[in-house]
C-alpha cells in the first residue's frame, strides 16, 4: 500500500502528463491510502479546470463519478487532534502549505509515525521534498 496525495490522485482521473506514471504506479499493487481531505483537494481541482473552459460541466461530473469509485476503495486516514499538531510541527520545519502539511502528517500517522520504508505518491515538489526529508520514498522516483 502507499500513500496519495491528491496531486497523484488527479492524473488518475484526468489525462495528463504524468497519468501513465500514476496509472503503472497505482496498479502496481491496488492499495492506495489517502488524507481525509484528497476528495475535495480533488474536486477543486476539477472545478477549476470546468472554470476555466477545459472541462465542460458533464466531463465534471464523470471526474467527480470516477473518483467516486476510487475513494470507495482507499484507505483513508480521518481528522485528529493528532493529525493537527504534526501538520503544525511540519510547518515549523519545511516550507509547505496548510493542506500539504496536513497531507504529510495523514501520511506520517498512516505509517505509524515511522515513514522509513513507506512509499508516497505525489507530484507537488515542495510536498516530496519535505517527505522525503520525513523519511518517506517518495514515488515516483523521478519527475
Amino acid at each position: 500500500m502507499k500513500f496519495w496525495d491528491a496531486s497523484a490522485v488527479i492524473p488518475l482521473c484526468v489525462d495528463e502528463l504524468h497519468s501513465k506514471a500514476m496509472h503503472e504506479i497505482a496498479l502496481a499493487d491496488g492499495s492506495l491510502a489517502a488524507w481525509w481531505g484528497t476528495v475535495v483537494e480533488c474536486r477543486s481541482a476539477f472545478a477549476r479546470l470546468r472554470r476555466e473552459g477545459v472541462l465542460s460541466i458533464d466531463e465534471e461530473d464523470e471526474l467527480r463519478s470516477m473518483l467516486e469509485m476510487l475513494s470507495s476503495g482507499w484507505t483513508e486516514i480521518e481528522p485528529s487532534d493528532e493529525i493537527r499538531d504534526i501538520a503544525g510541527r511540519l510547518l515549523l520545519n519545511h516550507s509547505l502549505r496548510a493542506a500539504d502539511s496536513l497531507q504529510l502528517a495523514a501520511a506520517i500517522i498512516w505509517s505509524a509515525k515511522s515513514p522509513t520504508g513507506h512509499r508516497f505518491v505525489c507530484l507537488d515538489q515542495r510536498l516530496r521534498e519535505a517527505a522525503r526529508k520525513e523519511g518517506f520514498k517518495v514515488l515516483p522516483e523521478t519527475m
